[in-house]
């Protein structure tokens, strides 16, 4: 039989809508695969189909996963499809499919003799160490509009995953997250709910000001973790494996001494 690829969208509403119509083929799953766009390795003597995103239809996949699988399982998958790994959308496919066929009991993400399973939960696991490093790393810095803002370049999409946090911590406050490797904004204006952002905010740009208190305390900051410091017990290797390079660059403890 002649294997179909589905092209879908990388995001977790793309890959979800790529599961829904994978299932309205009526075809053999081991015959169908999905990739998120912008992949270059194609597969030989194989169909390939473009699939458009839709709300309707992955929140559909969406709520069959919560409600067959359990809340632990979701959030694996979810973490999962904003992998930056390339096969996390036939990885999570497939998962999907061994959990509703009724093949394992018990917890399904447990069955790690599975392929597929496996590798979503890997890619789960590696992105959940990213959000968790994240909520103690990630800086917001006060501008002169009063708008909080947190710049980093995360490895894998979460902003969408990190965000809520940050809006249970902080609901009274105007603050936005920027990914700088996509370009897009977590934006949460004090006491309403939080949205999503393509490309650059005009505002926040034009204003990208510190106020002065904020210059004084980031100042103060760096100059505390200097004076902490104990020069004899300094271990950049074990620095590096508590507190990777790739997230210093946004912290302000790490940044030139004035």
């Amino acid at each position: 039989m002649e294997e179909t690829v589905l092209i879908c969208e990388d995001s977790i509403e793309g890959i979800l809508t790529g599961v829904y119509k994978a299932y309205e083929l009526k075809k053999d799953h081991n015959f169908i695969h999905l990739q998120t766009s912008g992949i270059e390795n194609y597969r030989l003597f194989s169909t390939y189909q473009e699939v458009e995103a839709d709300e309707e239809k992955s929140g559909k996949v969406l709520r069959t996963i919560y409600q067959r699988f359990g809340s632990e399982a979701y959030t694996q998958l979810c973490q999962a499809m904003v992998s930056c790994d390339t096969e996390k959308a036939d990885a999570v496919y497939h998962t999907i499919v061994v959990g509703i066929s009724g093949r394992y009991r018990g917890r399904l993400m447990d069955h790690l003799s599975n392929r597929y399973i496996r590798k979503a939960f890997s890619l789960s696991r590696n992105t959940g160490i990213e959000i968790h490093h994240l909520l103690g790393f990630l800086r917001f810095q006060e501008l002169q509009n009063g708008v909080l803002l947190a710049r980093y370049g995360p490895k894998n999409d979460i902003t969408a995953l990190l965000t809520p946090h940050f809006a249970n911590r902080l609901p009274n406050e105007d603050f936005a997250i920027y990914d700088e490797q996509r370009k897009y904004y977590a934006v949460h204006p004090k006491g309403k709910q939080w949205y999503l952002v393509r490309g650059e905010l005009p505002i926040l740009k034009e204003q990208e000001v510190y106020t002065r208190q904020e210059a004084e305390y980031q100042m103060l900051y760096r100059h505390f973790c200097e004076s902490i410091a104990i020069t004899d017990r300094k271990n950049l290797q074990l620095q590096r494996n508590m507190l990777p390079l790739r997230f210093r660059k946004y912290m302000v403890e790490f940044a030139n001494m004035d």
